[in-house]
């Protein structure tokens, strides 16, 4: 079992890459995972940083780079084929890619806890 003060420190630390509407959630299940520290470690530090998908979007968007980096492959596909769809799609997800990336993590992080 994980003490509160640890799952304090994960939350403080990598809180910036969940939605809010899931830290509730993340909370209670790292209460009561049977994981140790060093697994959730491990774990914390594979989420991506919304900072980086923006930076990505804004300067490779059109390519899909910032979708392919978040593990969408399909759509950074349809991205590069399609040139950012006529920069559309790219605009589009400037805004957008964070809160998709912090969507990512919260789906993996909920698989794996």
């Amino acid at each position: 079992m994980v003490d509160q003060q640890f799952i304090n420190q994960l939350l403080v630390t990598y809180g910036n890459y969940l939605p809010l509407e899931h830290i509730h959630a993340i909370r209670s299940r790292l209460e009561a995972t049977r994981h140790d520290e060093a697994m959730l470690q491990i774990i914390f530090s594979q989420l991506k940083d919304p900072t980086i998908s923006l930076i990505l979007s804004i300067l490779l968007g059109p390519l899909g780079i910032d979708r392919f980096f978040i593990g969408d492959i399909g759509l950074g596909i349809g991205k590069l084929i399609t040139g950012g769809g006529c920069s559309i799609w790219w605009i589009i997800d400037i805004f957008f890619i964070m809160d998709a990336t912090r969507q990512k993590n919260a789906f993996k992080l909920m698989q794996l806890l």
